[in-house]
């Protein structure tokens, strides 16, 4: 593992006229997610899973019954192309996991409704995976956490703009 405030000297010592506190925020930010998705990505894997499956059958689970919801509306949901989204869907269909079904408001379209196999399947999955959150977080209070995602917050709302 790297220390970023090592770094940060290192850079002070090279380019002292430069301010390298962005660079540790976001430098801690960057490895921190890498370590979380790492643990999220061993938990996925043990149900069979990657982070691209599990995001699809996630959604259409939290969507709530019949589990189905458009293509474009599954899109929606996630920064991908339609193309990256249909081959998600082709693979998961293949699985076993969601079916499409006709549109039962367009007949020229289709819905991507999870199967049985699917809603067990990711329903297990859920449960581990929250918990595999909650482990990684209880290093911070409650507090803690409350505070980090106001500021966390306050950061993506820069964007928003």
């Amino acid at each position: 593992m790297f220390d970023i405030e090592e770094i940060r000297a290192q850079w002070a010592k090279q380019r002292p006229d430069i301010d390298t506190r962005p660079m540790g925020l976001i430098g801690r930010l960057v490895r921190l997610t890498a370590l979380y998705s790492d643990e999220m990505i061993k938990n996925f894997a043990k149900h069979g899973l990657s982070a691209a499956s599990f995001d699809v059958l996630a959604t259409l689970l939290r969507s709530g019954p019949p589990h189905s919801l458009s293509p474009n509306q599954l899109l929606s949901t996630m920064m991908v192309t339609s193309g990256t989204m249909t081959n998600r869907i082709d693979q998961l269909v293949k699985d076993g996991l969601v079916a499409r079904i006709p549109n039962p408001d367009d007949k020229r379209s289709v819905h991507v409704q999870l199967t049985e196999d699917g809603i067990k399947k990711i329903d297990a999955a859920v449960t581990d995976h929250v918990i595999v959150q909650r482990r990684l977080v209880e290093g911070l209070s409650q507090a803690d956490q409350a505070t980090l995602n106001r500021i966390l917050d306050k950061g993506l709302s820069s964007f928003d703009r």
